[in-house]
């Protein structure tokens, strides 16, 4: 008995010493393995390059009759709208993972990969980075090819850019990454001034995002939502913009819209109310839920108009508009009335007019002077696009779809048409 104890003990002393002296398991296997952009390269890659073919675009943004186009985690496609019918190529701001962006006065503010980078664009023949802040944004993957595991990130080496499908070694374990859809709004009541050309907003203050935007302005602030977090940034000056605070909002948070000193936050579950009355510190005051989907809002006056939509990423099945009167300071909710949509994405507002994008239903324009009856009053259509976000500016209409960027007049509502095009030229 004395022996087998003596054995037992010797056998878990050398299981001890064998566990604590063991190699590291390795395993190897065909894997998407990371291509990187060092760090260094990262933040000396902003410039303005040559014009160049729109190939994935994804949100808008209009500011001083320039129409602003992201191809998506590549950089900022610039048109000069003053002739609407006759868009010039400007040129194209390479922003290396950029998705948003919001511009103050001359100054444009992006996100590139895990930094915030500030853009002189006082002059696009002179464009330079004035600023960034550096890792403030979740370290976030490319979509990959889920035919194959996803080999080992090693962030020390920079971003990863891209995958190259291998045969890899490496140590096994496990480490969660956030990684970029691709679906990623915001207007501002910023007293916007009308100038020439296009009717645009020469030498206002902000500029104006279409609803699928995750940037805000207000004031001499920048609010960004993350997929979780709102990130304050204080503009100190042109090149200087600090963090102040990044705070937990609510889970999968989308879009962001500041009116009449409120920011209004699409969830897929719902929609979040904050007061701006004190800038440097947004403050929850109400929540409206709804079913699980991709949700941006707009606001005019009383009303939030809400687009559901159903699918793979955006989790639900209903695709709907909703119709929500708020009163008591936007902090009770009453659901008007919920209308049937095809595949609703992007939204916007000008006066009466609602323009919905519709998915492959196309651009819907309706008129909202009777909130309980909007889909029996359309005044117009366009079926046969795909339509992802709308910026309403002064009778034109911006609008970004799977087949490029249109330009509408709807001066006549009586007769909207189209009177510009830049296509999108998919890579074979």
């Amino acid at each position: 008995m004395i022996r087998t104890k003596k054995i037992y003990c010797i056998l878990a002393f050398l299981l001890a010493i064998a566990t604590s002296c063991t190699d590291k398991v390795f395993e190897t296997f065909t894997a998407n393995s990371p291509v990187y952009m060092s760090y260094a390269d990262l933040r000396s890659a902003v410039k303005m390059t040559a014009a160049r073919e729109m190939n994935n675009p994804g949100k808008i943004y209009f500011k001083d009759q320039y129409i602003f186009i992201n191809e998506k985690l590549k950089g900022i496609h610039v048109y000069d709208m003053s002739d609407p019918t006759n868009p010039q190529n400007k040129g194209f701001i390479e922003i290396p993972g950029n998705v948003d962006i919001a511009i103050k006065d001359n100054i444009l503010y992006a996100d590139s990969y895990v930094d915030l980078v500030s853009i002189d664009v006082s002059s696009f023949s002179g464009i330079k980075e004035v600023g960034r802040v550096q890792k403030v944004f979740p370290y976030t993957l490319p979509i990959y090819d889920t035919k194959y595991p996803m080999a080992k990130v090693d962030e020390t080496k920079g971003i990863v850019t891209g995958w190259e499908v291998k045969s890899v070694r490496q140590e096994i374990e496990q480490r969660y990454y956030p990684v970029y859809y691709g679906n990623s709004k915001a207007e501002y009541d910023s007293g916007l001034s009308t100038g020439g050309g296009i009717g645009g907003t020469t030498g206002s203050t902000y500029g104006v995002a279409g609803s699928m935007a995750r940037f805000g302005l207000y004031k001499n602030m920048l609010y960004i939502v993350g997929q979780y977090n709102l990130y304050t940034f204080k503009l100190n000056s042109a090149s200087d913009a600090s963090l102040l605070n990044t705070s937990y909002v609510s889970w999968n948070v989308e879009t962001i819209f500041i009116t009449d000193n409120h920011m209004f936050l699409g969830t897929q579950n719902g929609m979040i109310v904050e007061s701006l009355e004190v800038p440097e510190s947004p403050a929850q005051i109400a929540t409206y839920s709804h079913i699980t989907a991709c949700d941006p809002v707009i606001v005019k006056d009383d009303l939030a108009y809400v687009t559901l939509k159903g699918g793979t990423t955006c989790r639900g099945t209903v695709n709907q508009l909703d119709v929500i009167r708020m009163s008591n300071g936007y902090s009770k909710f009453e659901l008007l009335k919920s209308y049937p949509m095809y595949g609703p994405q992007g939204l916007g507002i000008d006066d009466e007019l609602l323009f919905i994008c519709d998915g492959d239903a196309g651009l819907k324009i309706y008129n909202t002077s009777d909130p309980l009856s909007i889909t029996n009053n359309m005044i117009a259509s366009f079926p046969l696009i795909n339509a992802y976000d709308v910026i309403p500016m002064n009778n034109y209409l911006f609008m970004i779809g799977e087949k490029g960027f249109m330009l509408y007049d709807y001066s006549n509502v009586q007769n909207i048409k189209q009177i510009g095009f830049i296509p999108v030229v998919k890579k074979s």
